[in-house]
């Protein structure tokens, strides 16, 4: 059974009840990291993924789709439209963001991540944003913060590690 989700803009991602930051220099030149973060089947190496999986075909716009599976077995999933894309290569800067449309997940509001990068002397500067807002009686934020931050903490330490492996 899937659940609507209630759209929202950038705005969010500052504003939303629980959020999680992700703001790290990556060792490889931006055009790199961005064209692994909007590769088919992205984000392979985070161990909390199943699968990410555009359902629209190239080129990747606003208006983009994808479907994510993750959890056990892939037991969560939950389809998502990009409501931003920007793609500067003259400048080497880039970001996109989506909101979840369904999710099979009851009691999801609303959840969205944001994707920049931009060149550094060494490499780039990652920042991945997540938010989220749950519906109806939400976790106490003494919950909900170790929570997240633990399942956060592990994409972004599964993402400093696949792109440690690069060279530039």
């Amino acid at each position: 059974m899937a659940y609507d989700l209630e759209p929202f803009d950038q705005s969010f991602f500052d504003t939303a009840p629980m959020r999680y930051v992700i703001d790290v220099d990556i060792p490889v030149a931006p055009q790199t990291a961005w064209a692994e973060f909007t590769r088919q089947n992205t984000l392979d190496w985070c161990r909390a993924l199943n699968s990410v999986r555009f359902t629209s075909p190239e080129p990747y716009q606003v208006g983009t789709t994808r479907s994510v599976a993750l959890g056990p077995g892939g037991l969560v999933k939950m389809d998502e439209l990009f409501f931003l894309w920007n793609d500067n290569a003259t400048t080497a800067t880039y970001q996109h963001a989506f909101h979840g449309v369904r999710a099979n997940v009851p009691g999801l509001k609303k959840f969205g991540e944001y994707t920049a990068v931009s060149p550094t002397d060494n490499g780039s500067r990652l920042v991945w944003k997540f938010a989220m807002e749950l519906g109806g009686i939400a976790l106490p934020s003494f919950l909900s913060g170790p929570i997240s931050s633990g399942a956060f903490g592990t994409v972004e330490s599964d993402t400093i590690k696949h792109f440690s492996t690069f060279s530039r």
